[in-house]
């Protein structure tokens, strides 16, 4: 854990997760400019959808946490404070993809097109910004004992929740050894980073990619939620929000494959046809 990277002149400190934003923010949107340039699309139009995603997506995180976590917002302005309350991935997610909508309506491109470049970017994202989660000491994990937990030291989000519970001795100076949770998640951006890569070089039909994404991250995010502790995340019954996100997201992604699946099954069949009937008319010249 180390909230703080370093300090600038004037004692301007650069945050650990600040900073893993930033880069995810920049990598991001050149691998999305270099994949839909590859695709054969205006590289500069990607470039402006980024900014709309960007956007959108941050938007679409800050609400979802301001639902789960309403308690953390005394007065309404607390919204607009940034640092206060943090941001839920999953809202960035679907934020990200209602603004890509909305820009590629106004624009006349096609959606499916546009999310497929930029969902690599989405499990870069996913990876960088959840290595400045560890930085930060949040979205921790449950106690546990195995080979590769992870103690946060006092004044750590971990060490106060256990704290609170009862959990720690007197005196302690660091938590209980945790589930790395954030470890995990880093691991699955990089997991489906590598999947819609190898998607996209073997893609059928445009869409491919983001339900790949989707459909592994509603899986592995539900089953990372099992060991995940921190408090601040909302529940709903024995859920946590983001599971019942996933269990939205993972059948309406499997629909979503599937009607893209027939529509592109019925456009060879209708493609079959018409050449088979223009071999005809050409033997019958």
């Amino acid at each position: 854990m180390r909230p703080i990277l370093f300090h600038l002149p004037f004692g301007l400190p650069i945050y650990g997760y600040g900073a893993m934003l930033c880069l995810a923010v920049i990598v991001g949107r050149l691998l999305a400019v270099r994949l839909a340039e590859r695709d054969g699309m205006d590289g500069g139009l990607m470039s402006r959808c980024c900014v709309w995603i960007l956007v959108s997506a941050f938007v679409g995180a800050r609400l979802l946490c301001v639902v789960t976590e309403p308690d953390q917002f005394d007065r309404a302005i607390d919204v607009f404070k940034w640092w206060k309350g943090g941001v839920v991935a999953y809202g960035g997610f679907l934020g990200g993809l209602l603004g890509t909508a909305v820009f590629c309506r106004i624009h006349g491109v096609r959606l499916l097109a546009v999310a497929d470049c930029a969902v690599p970017s989405l499990c870069l994202g996913l990876m960088l910004t959840r290595i400045g989660c560890l930085l930060a000491g949040c979205c921790f994990g449950q106690p546990w004992e195995g080979p590769w937990a992870v103690r946060f030291p006092a004044g750590s989000p971990a060490f106060e929740q256990q704290a609170l519970q009862g959990l720690l001795p007197a005196g302690a100076t660091e938590s209980l050894p945790v589930h790395p949770t954030q470890v995990y998640e880093a691991l699955v951006g990089l997991a489906l980073l590598s999947v819609v890569m190898a998607v996209r070089r073997r893609q059928k039909f445009p869409g491919q990619a983001l339900v790949a994404f989707f459909l592994g991250y509603a899986a592995l995010r539900y089953a990372i939620e099992v060991v995940r502790a921190d408090a601040g995340r909302g529940a709903i019954g024995p859920f946590s929000t983001s599971q019942l996100i996933a269990l939205v997201t993972l059948p309406s992604a499997a629909m979503l494959f599937y009607v893209l699946w027939r529509h592109h099954q019925q456009v060879l069949t209708s493609d079959t046809r018409i050449l088979a009937q223009e071999g005809v008319a050409g033997a019958a010249r």
